[in-house]
């Protein structure tokens, strides 16, 4: 089922001129017919292509500032005629249309002007009509049409022109798979623009409930598109292949960080990096610094230099550190970096690096990966896929009304002091970027023990306790340190362990059918517990 068919007339309308020298050549050696539209036709023809303007075609001049050029039956017509169709010939003949046997093609670049910060009459006048009306036409007939969107297949069509061989229909109907795929995602990246700016207005409102959710979040389709970065060396594991791809419109995130030294990202090294750079900007207001190992933290503390914070976050788990991510939430110091050099570190993430800072790590790591990236734009919705189907929900952030100390309850001891209450707010932050069961202890701005990822609360709260005794020359570090709990102590067992490790107040959501068994617990040993009301599970 070969049916190669020769490419003896072309419609070429591209807004990006890159690459059309090939084109053009291939035009001229076999003589192809060449329909096109207003600076394209202008570029082919100063490349010395005989082009036929797209106004010669259609009898009509373009209008309404351009946005009216290729709307027209003697160029769609053309374009969807099915030739192996005898009446469809025969129409053509009627009409005196002539049909098209190679569609080539480029889109405005919406997502471009967005990105450039235009105004929103700006952005709408590259929203493309003709261009895609053109592509999804001809890649519908691809029985006969040939579509091209990307510029990178120019040399394959130039080849395809000039030898006369033109292309069967399975490479037709691939291309059209291409083409559609293009402009799905065309689409899809305006209305990624669309939801974000042209938002429901209160008229359009019916009255719901409040506990309703908000499903301007939950659109009956969700419609989003991502764009291939790179492929990556593999995924997770060896034998599991992976590639990064990024959000066109939104360039201020982790994905699109800066390589600066050291050799090139892995997948699990953006897990990695993702997880500790959104753990120091649930720090904001503070200097912070996260290092991470499989997703999880082994430290993150918070201090009055970046070289401080990080001092700080080491020391918590120093041997977990080896060959993890350090996050940072401020510009990375000379000092800081003199930190990091003796320990083997697989990524360093930070805004910004002093010249000497960044001079220093890529002169003494070679193979340190050093990214910079802007401060984050918070994403609304966090997507996850499940077999056959993608749960979406909004962010987990440090936003919700529990997560304000002013709001929390005290249900047991006395009132912290301005630096208990500190530390308990700092341990509440970071209890967030804790997988569950979630128990952190903390000190002095700083993580001591974290007990991550365990099947019960009692496990994370030993495994939280013997980290902090254990892993700083046996030093006891939960004497009079806090401690929090990422949800409720469906017991008192897990609040007790802290207690007799030496805890003197937790902070925990509450919520538990036995809360007054814990209250009691705390009391009966006279620390301080306060409920926030606020759960923060991470799985």
């Amino acid at each position: 089922m070969t049916m190669n068919r020769p490419l003896r007339r072309a419609l070429v309308s591209v807004f990006h001129k890159e690459g059309i020298e090939v084109l053009a050549q291939a035009f001229i050696a076999a003589g192809t017919q060449v329909v096109s539209t207003g600076s394209t036709a202008k570029r082919l023809s100063e490349l010395g292509v005989q082009v036929t303007e797209v106004s010669t075609v259609t009898g009509f001049p373009e209008c309404l500032d351009g946005r009216v050029k290729t709307l027209d039956p003697h160029i769609h017509a053309g374009i969807l005629a099915d030739m192996t169709n005898a009446d469809h010939a025969a129409q053509l003949e009627q009409f005196g249309i002539e049909p098209f046997d190679l569609v080539v093609v480029n889109l405005y670049p919406f997502a471009d002007t967005v990105r450039s910060g235009a105004e929103a009459d700006a952005i709408i006048e590259k929203i493309d009509i003709g261009g895609p009306s053109m592509v999804r036409g001809a890649a519908k007939n691809s029985a006969t049409v040939a579509v091209i969107t990307d510029p990178a297949d120019y040399a394959l069509v130039a080849e395809r022109v000039a030898n006369g061989q033109g292309f069967s229909l399975e490479e037709r109907r691939w291309l059209a798979g291409k083409a559609f795929a293009h402009t799905a995602a065309y689409d899809a990246t305006i209305r990624e623009w669309t939801a974000e700016h042209w938002t429901k207005p209160a008229s359009l409102t019916t009255t719901e409930a409040t506990d309703t959710p908000d499903l301007t979040l939950f659109p009956d389709s969700l419609t989003r598109t991502w764009d291939r970065a790179r492929v990556l060396r593999y995924g997770e594991n060896p034998h599991q292949q992976a590639a990064l791809y990024v959000d066109p419109l939104h360039t201020q995130s982790f994905a699109h960080a800066e390589l600066l030294g050291g050799k090139p990202m892995s997948y699990n090294n953006y897990v990695d990096a993702d997880a500790a750079w959104r753990a120091v900007w649930d720090m904001t207001g503070h200097i912070a610094v996260a290092v991470v190992k499989h997703n999880n933290p082994c430290g993150l503390a918070i201090g009055a230099t970046v070289a401080e914070a990080h001092r700080k976050a080491h020391a918590c788990d120093p041997m977990s550190a080896y060959g993890g991510v350090i996050a940072a939430n401020s510009t990375v110091t000379y000092e800081m970096a003199e930190q990091v050099r003796p320990i083997f570190t697989e990524v360093i993430v930070a805004p910004d690096y002093e010249p000497d800072a960044l001079k220093l790590l890529q002169d003494k790591k070679k193979n340190l990966r050093i990214l910079k990236v802007a401060a984050p734009e918070h994403a609304v919705q966090q997507f996850r896929q499940i077999d056959g189907g993608l749960l979406v929900q909004s962010m987990d952030r440090i936003d919700a009304p529990g997560d304000n100390p002013q709001t929390w309850s005290l249900v047991s001891g006395e009132a912290a002091d301005a630096a208990t209450l500190a530390d308990l707010e700092f341990a509440w932050r970071a209890i967030r970027c804790v997988k569950s069961n979630a128990i952190l202890i903390a000190h002095d701005g700083a993580t001591v023990g974290i007990g991550m990822g365990q099947v019960n609360r009692v496990d994370s709260a030993h495994l939280a306790v013997d980290r902090a005794n254990t892993l700083d020359n046996n030093r006891n570090r939960t004497q009079g340190a806090v401690a929090a709990s990422d949800a409720f102590f469906p017991f008192a067992d897990g609040a007790q362990i802290l207690i007799d490790a030496g805890v003197k107040a937790i902070v925990q959501p509450g919520g538990s059918i036995r809360d007054e068994e814990v209250f009691e617990a705390a009391r009966a040993a006279g620390i301080t517990m306060y409920v926030t009301g606020t759960r923060h599970f991470f799985h």
